[in-house]
């Protein structure tokens, strides 16, 4: 699998991979589709780092899924985080559906969920 739009580099995705705190990948027929990436300490602060779903697997729930588990697996983490761009209507539009906290500046935008101690 190729995720040319994405790195055009498939060793520096493995590399990526390798690095993570936590990787969840979605398949069909045991081709991997997408995938949602994180790093953090798993404790205090987890970065979404990559939710990716192949065009043609989208709008199929999938990116809901991955997104929802990671949200139950972290859900004792203090601070779970993903940034976008500030002019991506879909993404921003998708992670406002999980009531997440918007931080803006520029160009990118920032939501956070906050646990209460």
């Amino acid at each position: 699998m190729e995720w040319a739009a994405y790195l055009n580099d498939d060793e520096k995705l493995k590399r990526s991979f390798d690095n993570s705190l936590y990787i969840l990948g979605a398949f069909s027929d045991n081709e991997l589709v997408g995938f949602i990436s994180c790093v953090g300490d798993g404790e205090y602060f987890v970065l979404v780092q990559d939710l990716i779903v192949l065009p043609n697997y989208q709008k199929l729930g999938i990116e809901t899924y991955l997104f929802k588990h990671v949200l139950d697996k972290f859900a004792g983490v203090r601070m779970v985080f993903v940034i976008t761009d500030t002019e991506d209507e879909v993404d921003n539009k998708f992670y406002q559906l999980f009531n997440l906290k918007p931080l803006a500046n520029g160009h990118m935008v920032s939501y956070y969920r906050l646990k209460k101690s």
